[in-house]
């Protein structure tokens, strides 16, 4: 168990103040999330991003039952993705720490523990809506079922609350995503949309736009959670190459004396042997000597080199008795407390959201998930606070590429999406950055209003500079606002909540773009402004297309300035050699005062991928970069019409600011791209012309 461990590739580590705060109750029994909840539990449409194990179910019973004694609803319908995440929603003593009431559902109305055929539950529910009784609980499943036979005015004067609501999305075959519609158009129903992260793994938006501006949206960030805890204090994430089987490598990335999921890959994968059976036994063997099966939990007992006996609970097992013997030993409310209870979890499909081990310390995952949403979901099960619980990690095991060409194509796609996610869950677990002009624009009768310091803010050991740009932090929330010369303000209150809450939602559209990635990576020939002023102007055109320019540039320039100086600072963080839970935004703080002037046009200048690919040409041997580099070449998309038209736009702000059009020769390589868009559309003329 102590092999030297497989190559790294790009991997995120943050340390947190460990504060105590976002787990501290006032004297209703609310955590810190919560109360910012309740503050708004008379508005008919609410979302809450908050991550996992930040109290989102308490949080929607406070705001329930406030609903159906206090705002005159009817009932209240509780909404899962999947039974095992119902037991979150069962009865809660809220009385004892302060509330007015207690949550309690009947047993008749958990339809997550009630046996049965999704028919008979949907009869359930149909009693229930007929009924007095206030709670139920339900799977997405029973209440797509329950809508398509009884009909969105069934549900009027009632509260819907959508636990992992990034299940909905805006697809046509969507149809949870089709009866939240209904239910929005009709107006008549309370909606309450929980989820711990608002992007999905297929791009597509989760509401309409109109839809979106319906909801009051409560943000409550990773980074606000995990500083406010009091034992965990530090988490990683990192993604390794293997060669050959994972079986081989998986002890050198697996510690015996850490709590561990561990989720194998997918019998359909690349990674998979196609025989998930033995696969688990092969793990065993691995740990060390079988000693048999545990009567009680049904756990494999397994003695390791150094004589500790580890007792691992097998999820892969379908066999339907053993397998149900286990999960009951995980749900056991006094197992769960007990952290020598179980040691090592493996799974294949189950054991990730909504998934409740506040001990484990280490997700270990083979293969690349395709899903941004499930891999933060994965890490999630790693994030709980637990006494002697100090540091967390997750690590994703990963095929190097092969000889073999098609090989070599998948290995890139995993590669790719890899380093994709690494830099989202940078942007994920970083503080909220609000961005400020350093200058703004003119005030009352013209008259220019200077930058200057925020109350409450704190600039650092030498305070405010009047003769640059600042990095203030709010001591309360971790916020960071950095000003920035030349940023464009949003002109609607849309694109101002978009600006406030939504950046990660772009953000994991444009690294989730494969061309913008890859090109990002491997492609020396375009201009880091390719990407950042002409990929990401595209992907946020495709997804505010009802914004003006003016408001898609706004938020544009604080999506390259949330990935850039992220990049840059925590480039300058680990140069310093600093661990502390402040070290992003000391390096950020160290970046901004370096550049002296910072401006749009040079973050604009970053690409957003070179800290990457600096990471992984100093991870993946000369041979396999090589590859990697030859098969992303053999796939490079030429210029396209639509790309040309918005370089030849570019060109005329360009001329506008200069005096002349860019040049096919000048030594800036973005001037060049612009002049080449240009080229372009006049040979499309031509060729037009001349038929």
């Amino acid at each position: 168990m102590n092999q030297p461990k497989p190559k790294t590739m790009p991997g995120v580590s943050v340390s947190y103040a460990g504060s105590g705060q976002s787990i501290t109750s006032n004297a209703m029994g609310m955590r810190a999330m919560q109360q910012r909840v309740w503050q708004f539990r008379g508005e008919q449409y609410l979302l809450l991003k908050s991550p996992p194990a930040s109290g989102k179910s308490r949080a929607l019973m406070f705001v329930a039952l406030d609903k159906l004694h206090r705002q005159n609803l009817k009932q209240v319908i509780v909404v899962v993705p999947e039974k095992s995440i119902g037991a979150s929603f069962g009865n809660t003593q809220l009385a004892k720490d302060g509330f007015f009431t207690d949550w309690t559902v009947a047993p008749q109305w958990n339809l997550c523990n009630a046996p049965g055929t999704d028919g008979g539950k949907v009869e359930a529910l149909g009693r229930f809506l007929a009924s007095d009784d206030r709670l139920l609980v339900c799977t997405h499943a029973t209440f797509r079922f329950a809508f398509e036979k009884f009909g969105v005015e069934a549900f009027d004067d009632r509260l819907i609350a959508v636990d992992e609501f990034h299940h909905v999305s805006v697809s046509d075959d969507n149809r949870l995503g089709e009866f939240v519609r209904q239910l929005i158009e009709r107006d008549k129903t309370h909606l309450i949309a929980m989820t711990g992260s608002y992007f999905r793994g297929d791009a597509a938006a989760v509401l309409m736009p109109e839809d979106e501006r319906r909801f009051v949206t409560v943000t409550y960030t990773y980074y606000e959670q995990l500083s406010g805890y009091k034992h965990l204090k530090q988490l990683d994430i990192g993604y390794y190459f293997y060669s050959g089987s994972y079986l081989d490598d998986l002890p050198k990335v697996l510690d015996e004396n850490e709590k561990t999921i561990i989720h194998i890959p997918n019998v359909n994968s690349r990674e998979s042997t196609q025989d998930k059976h033995k696969e688990v036994e092969h793990i065993l063997e691995t740990l060390g000597e079988w000693l048999g099966t545990d009567d009680v939990t049904g756990f494999q007992l397994v003695k390791t080199s150094t004589g500790r006996v580890l007792r691992i609970a097998d999820l892969v097992d379908d066999e339907p008795i053993k397998r149900e013997k286990v999960a009951a030993a995980l749900r056991d409310p006094v197992g769960r407390e007990n952290r020598d209870h179980v040691d090592i979890i493996i799974a294949l499909g189950m054991a990730k959201e909504g998934f409740d081990w506040i001990w484990c310390e280490h997700a270990l995952t083979i293969g690349y998930r395709s899903s941004l949403t499930e891999i933060v979901q994965i890490i999630g099960r790693a994030t709980r606070d637990a006494i002697g619980k100090t540091k967390a990690r997750f690590t994703n095991l990963i095929a190097e590429p092969d000889a073999g060409e098609q090989a070599v194509t998948e290995a890139v796609n995993d590669t790719l999406k890899a380093i994709a996610a690494s830099l989202l869950m940078e942007q994920v677990l970083a503080p909220r950055f609000e961005f400020r002009p350093k200058t703004p624009a003119n005030g009352p009768n013209g008259t220019s209003v200077p930058s200057g310091p925020q109350p409450g803010l704190d600039y650092g050991t030498d305070g405010y500079d009047h003769g640059g740009c600042n990095v203030g932090v709010d001591p309360a929330t971790g916020g960071v606002q950095i000003e920035i010369n030349g940023l464009v303000e949003p002109e609607s209150d849309e694109a101002t909540r978009i600006c406030r809450e939504d950046l990660n939602e772009v953000l994991a559209s444009f690294v989730q773009d494969t061309r913008t990635v890859q090109d990002g990576l491997f492609n020396d020939e375009i201009p880091p402004q390719e990407t950042t002023q002409q990929r990401m102007g595209k992907i946020i055109r495709d997804k505010y297309p009802d914004l003006s320019e003016q408001d898609q540039e706004a938020i544009r320039q604080r999506a390259v300035a949330a990935l850039n100086l992220i990049q840059m600072g925590g480039k300058k963080a680990s140069g310093s050699g600093a661990t502390s839970n402040t070290a992003l935004i000391d390096g950020i703080r160290r970046y901004v005062t370096d550049v002296r002037d910072l401006n749009v046009d040079l973050i604009d200048s970053i690409n957003p991928f070179g800290e990457a690919y600096n990471i992984l040409a100093k991870t993946m041997n000369e041979e396999r970069l090589r590859q990697v580099q030859s098969a992303i070449a053999g796939r490079r998309v030429q210029l396209t019409p639509e790309e040309a038209r918005d370089l030849a736009k570019r060109a005329l702000k360009f001329k506008n600011e200069r005096g002349r059009l860019p040049s096919l020769t000048s030594q800036d390589a973005w001037e060049r791209r612009m002049a080449e868009g240009i080229a372009f559309l006049a040979r499309m003329k031509q060729e037009k012309a001349s038929g």
